[in-house]
């Protein structure tokens, strides 16, 4: 069949409304004038029409020559029994790999819609977890994270978080897997910690012996007094935690409905305990006054709230205060071993400071007939704990 029947000056030239190149290819003109380039070919019986583009030989236009090489492209295709508006190179689809964030936040969705969570504060933690702390390796193709990828989000906060590194590690191996299962990825994890991220990084149980370097217990009362005298949000929560003996998340995240403060009494529900169990905390009168004072300047739900509206006191504002008042070599989290030690060495009896702390003392079978929670011999041992600790102020 005859082809390239035209030229650029008869073109030019023409104001027909159809012109024909040979073999299936030709100019179409519109009413308004327009002149663009059509293909039409016949396959099982049924005739097709596919438009090239309009001619010229400006930007985004399409000419003589160009179309001729579109129209071999389509004859290739077509011989070959293929589909042109499918094959033909200009046409196919191109699929953008899917990005380490964008899996990330479809797996959250896909686990709440599931129901696989038991609490908005997992939700909200995976959430923090995959906006902040991978924030930098969001927009990576998630067939492409590897060793490195992980070790740059991981690493920073593995030896000063170590508990949230490791959740934030465990996270994105569970995405990662979740990933592969979906054919997005090949190959082991590199999240994986056995014989893999454990050869370059500490161990959970190294680290945590470091990380939680607690103050002589005998050394507290004089660092109360400093305390003190630090101001800030920060100062007020860890004395609160200090004299509470609670854990940092759990007094960064109280709120008002928490406290009865006729009964001096602070209730937490199972969600914003460590071990899934609610747990009541008997306030002394030092514990009160700060919750007290904070109520003065109460701004929202939150007892100490951060700078941010609604949102919680960071670990970091606690840990600053602590600094500040001389307790640079030590950690929040371990004014719960002093005043562990300092029970122990005071002859508290075992558990009613363990009962304190939170911790599950015995096993399943004496703990399903131990049901008083201890909370009066409870309030006796803090009311002793807070004596001693303000005794440097008489």
């Amino acid at each position: 069949m005859a082809r390239n029947l035209l030229t650029v000056k008869e073109i030019d030239n023409s104001d027909k409304a159809k012109l024909r190149d040979g073999d299936g290819l030709w100019l179409h003109r519109s009413k308004t004038g327009t002149r663009s380039w059509v293909f039409i070919y016949v396959k099982n019986g049924r005739r097709r029409e596919m438009g090239l583009g309009s001619y010229g030989s400006g930007t985004g236009q399409v000419s003589l020559a160009t179309a001729r090489r579109k129209a071999d492209a389509i004859r290739e295709i077509v011989g070959n029994g293929g589909d042109p508006f499918k094959e033909l190179p200009e046409r196919k689809v191109v699929v953008k790999p899917k990005t380490f964030g964008e899996f990330a936040d479809q797996f959250i969705e896909d686990m709440v819609n599931a129901g696989k969570w038991r609490s908005d504060k997992t939700e909200a933690s995976w959430r923090n977890a995959m906006s902040n702390h991978a924030k930098s390796i969001r927009k990576i193709p998630i067939a492409d994270i590897g060793t490195d990828e992980v070790l740059r989000v991981v690493k920073p906060i593995w030896a000063e978080k170590n508990e949230t590194a490791s959740k934030f590690r465990e996270r994105i191996k569970v995405i990662l897997d979740a990933a592969k299962t979906e054919g997005l990825r090949a190959g082991d994890n590199p999240a994986a910690w056995g014989d893999h991220l454990a050869r370059v990084l500490p161990t959970p149980d190294v680290l945590r012996k470091r990380n939680h370097a607690s103050m002589p217990w005998q050394d507290v009362p004089a660092f109360m007094i400093e305390l003190t005298k630090v101001r800030g949000m920060g100062s007020a929560a860890l004395q609160f935690a200090i004299l509470t003996a609670a854990r940092s998340g759990e007094v960064r995240g109280a709120v008002w409905s928490e406290f009865d403060l006729d009964a001096a009494t602070w209730s937490l529900p199972p969600d914003r305990m460590k071990m899934g169990r609610a747990h009541r905390v008997p306030l002394t009168d030092d514990a009160l006054a700060v919750i007290k004072r904070m109520e003065k300047q109460r701004l929202s739900s939150l007892v100490f709230p951060g700078m941010k509206k609604d949102t919680p006191l960071s670990d970091m504002s606690l840990a600053k205060a602590l600094k500040s008042a001389g307790g640079g070599d030590f950690t929040v989290h371990g004014f719960r071993s002093s005043f562990r030690v300092w029970a122990q060495e005071n002859g508290h009896p075992d558990a009613v400071a363990e009962a304190c702390l939170a911790h599950q003392t015995g096993n399943a079978v004496e703990r399903a007939y131990a049901r008083s929670d201890l909370f009066d011999r409870r309030r006796t041992l803090l009311q002793d704990w807070t004596t001693y600790c303000s005794s440097e102020h008489k």
